[in-house]
């Protein structure tokens, strides 16, 4: 049997998700998947991440603005590990280390970039720098210094600082994703600054080590790391996803764009997850509004995409899609349901939708280990 823990929206985020799900199917994702139930009871469990050992869960809390750590107490069941750390504002995606010593928030409400440590048992424990910077505030009324707050620094190098939205709206700092890179930076999204930030990690937190500035309005939302050590970003505005590529010097720089489909509608069309099949030679996009998956060939080395098919999503709002024995999950948020779309191995292209089911507000897949 093959199962999946599916995160979602529960009341506080207009949702009906009870909390961590289960959703099942057979071995070979040949026939019907069938939703199973809550198996936490967690206020929008909307992101979810796997530590790379330990058979412990993590989710980011949206609603809350924390992010909880559940260990596996049975074949299908969740148990909370500690109680919620604090990350911030509307906390939308978590990754964990490869050696799952510490764990990344991105934090889409006020743009904090959020390091939480990882003891040996799964637990989160929030920094002890923080807390000794914390206990000095208080007994001397020193400022505070923490690993945290990244979204501060952010909120001050906006490279298009005085330009508004599309909206005519100031521009604020949306932190979206991570990812760790080969060499052990991190790399995160700010959606409202149009950066890809890159990350070295120092004893006392995250230090920003330099941005790449993507064109204005692009929004860059989720990454996909390469095997050829390439940076794939989808951008949620212009419906784009730029590679980038990494110096001798270490410094990362745009290496190629492309639409993520040529018939694609800027302002109604919104990229939300980006995924590659296993042997990293297509990837594949949802687009929310016209609520369709976009794959695309990757070219070369790594260095380009070549957009190859659009076809329909099978549900409404796909928010998260994850490529699975040959096949596509697609989470609709809006629907309700979840979708499995058939691969063509050979040329990548999506065949059609061969199974719906019904699941509450559905925002992300996490396979069971």
């Amino acid at each position: 049997m093959t199962r999946f823990w599916l995160g979602g929206y529960g009341s506080a985020m207009d949702g009906s998700a009870d909390g961590i799900g289960l959703l099942a199917g057979d071995a070979d994702m040949q026939t019907a998947l069938e939703y199973r139930g809550a198996v936490t009871q967690t206020p929008s469990p909307s992101w979810l991440a796997q530590h790379p050992t330990l058979d412990v869960v993590y989710a980011a809390l949206e609603g809350d603005a924390a992010v909880q750590a559940f260990s596996r107490s049975g074949e299908s069941t969740l148990r909370p590990l500690g109680e919620p750390v604090e990350a911030g504002d509307s906390v939308c995606h978590v990754s964990v280390a490869r050696d799952g010593s510490s764990l990344i928030a991105s934090c889409y409400g006020d743009g904090r970039v959020v390091r939480i440590g990882i003891d040996p048992q799964g637990r989160l424990v929030p920094d002890a720098v923080n807390k000794a910077a914390e206990l000095r505030a208080a007994l001397l009324g020193e400022p505070i210094e923490t690993s945290a707050p990244a979204g501060v620094a952010a909120a001050a190098s906006d490279p298009y600082a005085g330009e508004l939205t599309a909206g005519g709206e100031e521009r604020i700092s949306h932190a979206h994703a991570s990812a760790f890179l080969p060499d052990g930076r991190i790399a995160t999204t700010d959606l409202g600054f149009d950066l890809v930030r890159i990350w070295r990690q120092g004893p006392a937190g995250l230090v920003l080590d330099h941005e790449v500035v993507l064109p204005l309005g692009t929004g860059p939302r989720h990454m996909v790391v390469h095997p050829s050590g390439h940076l794939h970003v989808v951008t949620e505005y212009s419906c784009e996803v730029f590679t980038l590529a990494a110096g001798r010097d270490g410094t990362w720089a745009v290496a190629s764009s492309v639409l993520a489909s040529p018939i694609a509608e800027i302002g109604v069309d919104f990229p939300a997850e980006l995924a590659r099949t296993r042997d990293a030679q297509f990837l594949y996009t949802a687009l929310r509004g016209g609520n369709t998956i976009a794959a695309l060939r990757v070219r070369g080395g790594g260095e380009s995409l070549e957009p190859i098919a659009l076809a329909d999503s099978g549900v409404d709002w796909p928010r998260h899609h994850l490529v699975h024995e040959g096949k596509l999950l697609v989470a609709g948020q809006r629907s309700d349901t979840v979708a499995l779309i058939d691969l063509d191995e050979r040329t990548g292209a999506p065949l059609g939708i061969r199974h719906t089911a019904q699941a509450p507000t559905p925002t992300h897949f996490l396979p069971v280990r």
